[in-house]
């Protein structure tokens, strides 16, 4: 989006309540860039300052003095932020030219009540289409949705190139959203293009309309855009100058039906920012092994059937049945990635954004509907409409992406097969991976959020002009799309639902988010469970102690609530091995392995902390007993290897490195240890072959001299390697 500092400053200045700064700082820029009008207006706000002024220093006492100064801000930020749209609309291009081709298309008159005229019209207009003639409805429903649809493209760009709303302004719209005499494709994109505009700018009575739009809609499909808009919009900042938007989202919080949305919400939003991620699996995994299990075959003139070679039943009657299963597979997966949530569409939808239906801003989010211009006669007149009306009614593409589909599939009809295109005429052919879905779950609330939620990414992710606006997917120091982690939510009852969402966040090791919303915990919600998810969080991330503690602290914090969980002991065992603490991480283990005297991990972790505190003999019995129940496994192999070095039995340790460093798990520190060992034992050939190795591998950066001198210093000597063999040794690797 078009910046500028010099007005970035204003609007900083009153959001941080600096309300002179501001006007000083305004009257300045006004002087360079002439606005009579935004003038007049400060001129009225600095003489209201005065006044107050005047009388403070005069000694009055007035209990409303900080009423009075929280007005002179609200009346300022209003000013300077209409300042800043005018700027945006005169420097931006691109929002210069929807502005101007708005407002000058010839139409007289924008004011709320004529759009409401215009649109409860357009409702009449259609249920009187049904009382015509076939013929004559026909004819006439086409140019009727066309004109309306014009008219909603316009009124979309009117809305999001408008200034902040005066109240009388947000009242009518605020009526047209909840009226039952206006289509419900209308509302929708109403809360669409005032959620563009109030994320450009953030005004009050467009976030305030959202919320009610939200909260007293009884239309699913307003609520769900209406939802999707007041939690992207929301600006903590802006909060602390329009401080009703802590009650109002107190308000809403306290339904335990917002909460639920709320909740889903966010991990819809987590699975859509991992859509080209998932993409990525798809167009590297999935299709690969679509396209070659089955008989189809794209070739720069279209599509062509490949067929089966006769020969292949007879010589390899296992081949086309092992085909038909991989098949499957993939198509199987594909499904059940849908299932839980990721947005498989997006890749291959992406990349059908480049038809001129979508150089307008408003086509990106109108719902979709059989009588769009643009579908209109589209199914009357395409071969396979049978076909395409099933995919566009039933499919769980999203409503873009319906719009992709259709204009797409009207372009590469003709270069389909013949026998192809008789299967899609009768009804019978599908998509693989696109399952139809039953109406009901098209209207439900997870859907149709889902559904908008994408839409809203491709717009941000692929339209051409998308830098023109203020981005909610883009990562910050405060992400919009991790709206849990905003403060904005502490102290609400929405805090009941933020351990699940950690423990979500954790299981798709989105752990920054994770941490951001355990930050955002208010004190009294800090229990056994915010702890325990605390010390698991920072144990998996870089990020510095949270709420003062580390992890080892907040392990030992849930301990005190809970001193006898053993998840707790667990993750806390953990935390002191790390902390290089193996003897009190040992007791930890011990226990635990009391309780699960057949569990494995428990009792290697304890042979590992047994190793580090130098008792070998204690470590071995156990690493033999694991390894005689296991021979084959390496973790055990690995452990036991360096414990027989530590306890210097160095040709058994030589033994079980041989094993390692040639098998097909061998991990660099597999080879590094092996060197260790054969230096150890005095082969110093064989030592200087596997560091030489162990520097070649992938992702090692290998200093010796740092290794041997100081990271492994006492190591080496505890082994009884002099100082001039390591002198020596470090020579022989330069």
């Amino acid at each position: 989006m078009v910046n500028n500092e010099a007005l970035n400053t204003i609007v900083d200045d009153v959001l941080h309540r600096q309300l002179g700064k501001a006007m000083a700082h305004l009257e300045n820029y006004l002087y360079t860039f002439v606005q009579p009008q935004a003038q007049e207006q400060l001129q009225q706000i600095k003489s209201d300052y005065q006044l107050m002024t005047g009388y403070w220093q005069q000694g009055y006492d007035d209990p409303d003095r900080e009423v009075v100064y929280d007005k002179l801000l609200r009346r300022m930020y209003v000013l300077a932020t209409n300042v800043y749209i005018r700027y945006y609309l005169r420097n931006s291009a691109f929002a210069s030219g929807v502005h101007h081709r708005v407002r000058n298309n010839g139409r007289q008159e924008w004011t709320p009540a004529s759009l409401r005229r215009d649109m409860e019209a357009f409702v009449a207009d259609v249920a009187m289409l049904e009382l015509e003639p076939e013929h004559v409805r026909k004819s006439r429903q086409q140019a009727v949705y066309d004109d309306h649809q014009r008219l909603m493209t316009d009124l979309f760009d009117y809305i999001w190139t408008s200034r902040l709303w005066n109240d009388s302004v947000t009242e009518a719209f605020s009526e047209m959203l909840l009226s039952p005499t206006i289509d419900s494709n209308d509302q929708q994109m109403i809360v669409s293009a005032i959620t563009l505009s109030a994320l450009n700018f953030f005004g009050i009575n467009k976030f305030r309309l959202l919320m009610d739009a939200y909260m007293k809609s009884t239309d699913e499909r307003v609520r769900q855009r209406a939802l999707i808009g007041w939690v992207l919009c929301l600006d903590a900042a802006a909060a602390e100058l329009y401080t009703e938007v802590h009650q109002m989202l107190r308000q809403a919080t306290a339904d335990e039906r917002c909460r639920n949305d709320l909740a889903e919400l966010q991990m819809q939003m987590v699975y859509c920012l991992r859509a080209e991620t998932d993409n990525r699996i798809i167009q590297s995994e999935i299709i690969p092994e679509l396209l070659k299990n089955n008989n189809i075959r794209v070739t720069r003139k279209g599509i062509e059937e490949v067929e089966d070679d006769p020969m292949e039943d007879i010589l390899h009657p296992e081949i086309s049945e092992q085909r038909m299963e991989k098949l499957e597979e993939s198509v199987r997966r594909m499904a059940d990635m849908q299932k839980q949530g990721s947005d498989i569409y997006f890749g291959g939808f992406s990349q059908m954004k480049r038809f001129p239906f979508f150089n307008m801003v408003g086509n990106w989010f109108v719902p979709y509907y059989q009588q769009h211009p643009v579908i209109g006669g589209l199914l009357e007149r395409v071969r396979a409409g049978k076909f395409l009306r099933r995919m566009l009614d039933n499919s769980p593409f999203c409503d873009s992406d319906k719009y992709s589909f259709a204009i797409g599939f009207e372009m590469a009809v003709s270069k389909l097969p013949e026998n192809l295109m008789q299967m899609l005429d009768r009804g019978e052919a599908t998509l693989a991976g696109v399952e139809a879905m039953a109406q009901e779950e098209l209207q439900s609330a997870a859907f149709l959020r889902r559904s908008y939620l994408q839409s809203l990414y491709r717009f941000f992710r692929v339209f051409p002009q998308r830098s023109e606006f203020f981005n909610p997917f883009e990562q910050r120091e405060q992400p919009r799309y991790f709206f849990f982690a905003n403060p904005l939510f502490r102290e609400t009852q929405l805090e009941e639902r933020f351990g699940e969402i950690v423990a979500f966040m954790m299981k798709h090791k989105v752990y920054d988010a994770a941490m951001m919303t355990l930050q955002n915990y208010s004190e009294e919600h800090r229990d056994a469970q915010f702890y325990l998810m605390n010390g698991s969080v920072l144990m998996r991330t870089q990020t510095p102690a949270n709420a003062g503690l580390t992890a080892k602290e907040s392990y030992a914090r849930c301990l005190d609530y809970e001193p006898d969980n053993e998840r707790v002991w667990a993750g806390y065992a953990r935390t002191l091995f790390g902390c290089g603490d193996y003897s009190q991480a040992l007791e930890y283990y011990e226990k635990l392995m009391e309780r699960h005297p057949d569990n494995r991990n428990y009792q290697l972790n304890a042979a590992v902390c047994m190793t580090n505190m130098e008792r070998y003999d204690d470590a071995l019995k156990i690493l033999y007993k694991l390894n005689y129940e296991q021979p084959d496994d390496s973790n055990t192999n690995r452990v036991m290897a360096w414990t027989l070095v530590g306890a210097r039995k160095y040709e058994q340790a030589l033994r079980k490195y041989e094993g390692l460093v040639e098998g097909d798990e061998a991990l660099p520190d597999d080879v590094l240890n092996a060197a260790y060992c054969h230096w150890f034992s005095r082969d110093v050939q064989g030592a200087v072959a596997l560091f030489r190795r162990y520097s070649q591998c992938e992702g090692v950066t290998f200093d010796a001299q740092q290794e041997f001198m100081v990271r492994e210093s006492q190591t080496i000597s505890r082994h009884g390697i002099s100082d001039v063999e390591v002198r020596l040794m470090t020579d022989t690797l330069m």
